[in-house]
């Protein structure tokens, strides 16, 4: 005998055993009893909470030979067994993601003419209808606001905003929502019985986060539990190294260090995770649920504004850098902005091997000597009397490779942010030096003090003359007058995150 899932092996056979959406249940069977069935629904919801199934339903309860039409279909009678087999001539189920044209609609309207042949109503049932075309649903609309009596649409989907407002106003709509963790874990409940399985009851939580809402997709994860731990009793630390869930322990001693603001210990302690095979992102998101939690608790380990900022910083670093490929580096980020750093800890990062490495006495001799060789240079040309301003913009533009150079010496980036623009007027003693769009970032860097003024330093020395500095966004595109040098991404985000700068 072939095997079932078993999301389709308990799949309700009747009312009674749809699990939620009570009010939903009640105001259909009640249309059921009485014969005042509309002639279009609408079924709006997240994916497996019982949209298809309740259509189905719905033409058992049409079609039942033994009952009638009735809120409480046989499940046995010849239409009633079709119906559940999925092979009832008179149940269409259409997919509209791979039928979503106007021929498919047309062809439709002209089938639905025709009588049922075997039960007293003919569905319809369009599965993710919001992914008809415009074309599809215009040829739609009039079959829905007057169907044949004999032909009843069912709607579903799970993006209501895509569909035509005329669409929804010819329809009774129902909302389906997500499952709670007690109807799930009642059906899984039900489910390990009939199958004689001993599941710890703490596991319903996991298999519920899991699942996000969804039966069926509870039901698929239960069932790749068992199929991991064929007739074995499951633990919670089965259900754990089966889904691929981080052990609470790892998740507590994370919080622990952040109440610590230990960076050093954090740090250390990600690395054993990283090499320990745990996937870092998807810990910091199950930190994050996990001490969502502790925001309704009076007795919670970190103030309720930290915790709502931890969140905060931890999905928007994930999402900012969801396309690097080295998520210890993208642990690091996290770690730095989620703790409470003195700001002598904030100013610089030093980007070597590691980003937590100490830079070596030399860099350290390199930086002092970098910076009292600029001091004395400052105090000399403030002492000096600025020359009458007889300078042109061809002066500037021919001495600029050499001034990029000599500022990149002093600062690193500075190199990286002035090759993506171009001096593009004098004016009045002030230069103007413009972006493209795609340079927004090297833009606003440039504009902050701690970089600007190295240009204006090195500015006063090569050409010197006093000179401001105008930064703006043009909207040349990067290549129109020059190659520009794409520096590495990641390391501008890297500069921006902690407005520092790197030290080779």
């Amino acid at each position: 005998m072939n095997h079932i899932t078993l999301y389709r092996k308990y799949r309700p056979k009747d009312f009674s055993e749809v699990v939620g959406e009570t009010d939903i249940i009640s105001t259909i069977k009640n249309s059921l009893k009485n014969n005042r069935m509309a002639h279009a629904y609408l079924f709006t919801g997240p994916r497996g909470v019982g949209k298809t199934t309740t259509a189905r339903l719905i033409a058992k309860g049409l079609n039942c030979i033994t009952n009638g039409i009735s809120e409480n279909p046989c499940s046995q009678c010849e239409n009633c067994i079709d119906i559940e087999k999925g092979r009832f001539i008179d149940l269409i189920e259409i997919d509209a993601a791979s039928n979503r044209g106007i021929d498919e609609i047309r062809a439709l309207k002209d089938k639905i003419n025709y009588q049922a042949i075997k039960g007293r109503k003919k569905v319809y049932i369009i599965d993710e209808v919001h992914m008809l075309t415009k074309e599809a649903f215009n040829a739609l609309l009039k079959t829905l606001e007057e169907p044949p009596s004999h032909v009843i649409f069912i709607l579903a989907t799970t993006e209501p905003d895509k569909i035509l407002d005329t669409i929804i106003s010819r329809c009774q709509r129902y909302d389906f929502l997500p499952m709670t963790l007690e109807h799930m874990s009642k059906k899984i409940d039900e489910i390990a019985k009939s199958e004689n399985i001993t599941i710890d009851e703490k596991a319903y939580e996991l298999i519920y986060e899991k699942s996000g809402g969804s039966m069926r997709d509870a039901i698929s994860i239960f069932e790749k539990i068992i199929s991991s731990y064929l007739n074995e009793n499951i633990d919670l630390e089965k259900v754990e190294k089966a889904l691929g869930i981080i052990p609470k322990n790892l998740i507590i001693q994370m919080l622990d260090l952040i109440v610590k603001n230990n960076l050093e210990e954090t740090i250390i302690f990600l690395d054993e995770l990283w090499e320990n095979g745990i996937e870092l992102e998807s810990f910091f998101k199950d930190f994050a649920y996990y001490i969502k939690d502790f925001i309704m608790k009076k007795n919670s380990p970190l103030d309720k504004l930290k915790i709502i900022k931890i969140i905060e910083e931890i999905f928007e670093t994930i999402n900012r850098f969801k396309y690097e490929e080295d998520k210890r580096l993208l642990s690091y980020l996290i770690v730095y902005k989620i703790m409470d750093l003195p700001e002598n800890q904030e100013s610089k990062i030093v980007y070597v091997d590691r980003i937590v490495e100490e830079p070596k006495e030399k860099t350290i001799k390199i930086i002092e000597e970098i910076n009292t060789k600029q001091n004395i240079q400052v105090e000399k040309i403030s002492s000096e009397k600025t020359k009458e301003f007889d300078i042109t913009l061809s002066q500037i533009k021919e001495h600029w490779k050499d001034i990029i150079k000599e500022a990149g010496e002093r600062k690193v980036t500075l190199k990286a942010f002035l090759n993506s623009g171009i001096i593009s007027a004098l004016e009045n003693h002030v230069l103007v030096i413009s972006f493209p769009n795609e340079a927004r970032f090297h833009k606003e860097m440039m504009e902050k003090k701690d970089y600007g003024s190295v240009l204006l330093e090195v500015l006063r020395e090569k050409m010197h003359q006093e000179l401001e500095i105008r930064y703006e966004i043009s909207g040349f595109h990067g290549n129109d007058e020059k190659n520009i040098n794409n520096k590495n991404k990641l390391v501008e985000k890297l500069v921006e995150f902690f407005d520092g700068e790197i030290v080779e």
